[in-house]
């Protein structure tokens, strides 16, 4: 089982993202914006195998938290979402810290798989 944290400032979309992902079951956190994500992940010293972050949300942003992310804890996986594809360009320079993309719309078919894939890279890698 995998610890995954969520950060995401839409209720709905962080439920329904908590709940596809729990049906591998994933140990779940979430987190209402990008701050509260950093807050998380220092408090728990990086105890997550991936960060699941929205990019556009207010207070921090998900970008703001991959780059803090990526370099407080280097072993992170990260995946971003997205529904606006001006963000998917700003995330395409990241391409070094998170593992992939993912663009709302998704199914959970499809956030399950992404996960999946986060997930399988960052055990390939260890």
């Amino acid at each position: 089982m995998s610890r995954v944290l969520i950060a995401d400032d839409e209720d709905s979309m962080r439920t329904l993202v908590a709940r596809a992902i729990a049906m591998d079951g994933h140990d779940i956190v979430t987190a209402q914006d990008g701050a509260e994500a950093l807050d998380i992940l220092t408090r728990e010293n990086g105890a997550f195998d991936l960060l699941l972050t929205d990019i556009q949300m207010p207070i921090m942003d998900g970008i703001a938290l991959a780059l803090s992310a990526a370099r407080d804890f280097p072993d992170l996986t990260i995946l971003l979402m997205t529904g606006f594809a001006h963000q998917r360009e700003r995330a395409s320079n990241l391409s070094a810290i998170a593992h992939d993309v993912i663009t709302k719309p998704f199914s959970v078919a499809d956030i399950r798989t992404a996960v999946a894939d986060a997930l399988a890279s960052k055990a390939a890698k260890a």
